[in-house]
């Protein structure tokens, strides 16, 4: 499970929203660790991710045209000549602010916050307050039936540290290479390069080109990496960059992030299940429904469809159990907090709400109660795998 915010910011920077963001994400494991029958390896897009690649270089408001937002990494979100040049004082300021966060998620993991109990209580109070609670009943009775039982074997979160902490690891897109750079370190012991700047970095589907410098950089670097691969990348090329990226085939090193949109995952994403599979390739399939599913609403405002993010999950669950191959995980942007920026889910957002609390610095994001309600979903259509 991965999941976060779209482009961090220097001005929600508050632990109350981090509270909120784990909290959802952890309720959210625990539905997919019970559905799946196994352990959910649990990566926030946190600490750390605060640049964002632009479709323009240029933003153009009426006559007046200004450099793109890249992130708070680099300029201000404002329309102002003033907050567009590029600081590069706003890379200390990223740092911090990452080295901030990572302490109090630390804080969260591992003082109690993370309680099994505590988190299956939330997500019962989800059910009961949900329009759709009634679908989610069953699993979450179910949750609650196994932990009554391991309550009745004496395994409790006072006896066993594993049900009251967790383990929680930090990813972001690896865009800004001069601080990326800058956070790289040499392992003395191994002689292997290591980023810093959080447990796994992706390169995205704007600059994952073969002979530049953001492939390069994953290359050269020891950590877990991710590749987004969106309609434009073809089998032979996602073979290329797999033998850049993981030239010993290493399991765990490279997850495959595929983002489609809905309705061009069938046609995508089998040529290249299948060629990875014939050469005996050994990535992690995991399911970004967000990033190809944006659409411009009448008022102006980017959303995303809930039904379109839930069907690019099942088409690519449908593909995955086709193919043989096993779906790893889903990458979603999301929130803790109340926001209405995607349309749809239980609640019904509509257009015209979309601009009650739309917040995001950048594209819109799941809320707490649509993140819980897509986990419950994708538990649905992992119950059949599971099974099987």
């Amino acid at each position: 499970l991965q999941g976060g915010d779209c482009a961090e910011s220097f001005v929600e920077h508050h632990a109350d929203n981090i509270r909120d963001f784990f909290r959802v994400f952890l309720q959210m494991a625990v539905v997919l660790t019970y559905a799946g029958g196994m352990p959910v390896v649990k990566v926030g897009r946190i600490a750390g991710q605060f640049a964002k690649p632009r479709s323009a270089p240029m933003e153009k408001q009426g006559d007046i045209e200004l450099p793109s937002y890249r992130g708070d990494i680099i300029n201000g979100s404002e329309f102002e000549l003033g907050a567009r040049s590029p600081d590069p004082q706003r890379m200390l300021q990223a740092y911090r602010q990452s080295a901030a966060t990572l302490n109090l998620i630390r804080a969260f993991a591992t003082g109690g916050y993370a309680d099994l109990e505590r988190v299956q209580q939330w997500n019962l109070d989800f059910v009961k307050d949900s329009p759709q609670g009634h679908r989610y009943q069953e699993l979450s009775d179910r949750i609650s039936e196994s932990m009554t039982f391991m309550r009745s074997c004496g395994i409790t979160s006072e006896n066993t540290q594993r049900l009251r902490t967790t383990r929680f690891y930090t990813s972001h897109e690896a865009l800004l290479l001069g601080y990326e750079q800058a956070m790289t370190r040499l392992d003395s012991t191994s002689g292997d390069y290591y980023a810093t700047s959080g447990h796994m970095l992706w390169v995205g589907d704007r600059t994952r080109q073969p002979d530049h410098a953001h492939i390069e950089y994953a290359r050269g670097i020891k950590n877990p990496i991710g590749l987004k691969c969106g309609p434009s990348i073809d089998a032979d090329g996602l073979l290329k960059l797999m033998e850049i990226l993981d030239p010993d085939n290493e399991p765990g090193r490279l997850t495959l992030i595929c983002r489609f949109g809905a309705d061009k995952v069938a046609s995508h994403l089998p040529d290249l299940v299948r060629a990875v599979s014939r050469e005996g390739r050994l990535p992690v399939w995991s399911c970004d429904p967000m990033h190809g599913n944006t659409v411009s609403a009448a008022s102006g405002y980017k959303t995303r469809p809930f039904d379109r993010i839930l069907q690019e999950v099942e088409a690519f669950f449908d593909v995955m159990r086709a193919e043989g191959a096993h779906p790893g995980g889903i990458h979603v942007e999301m929130t803790g907090q109340n926001v209405t920026e995607c349309t749809g889910g239980a609640n019904a957002i509509s257009e015209m709400d979309l601009s009650d609390r739309y917040h995001t610095h950048c594209d819109p994001r799941l809320n707490a109660d649509q993140s819980l309600e897509l986990a419950f979903l994708v538990a649905e259509r992992m119950k059949p795998a599971r099974a099987g």
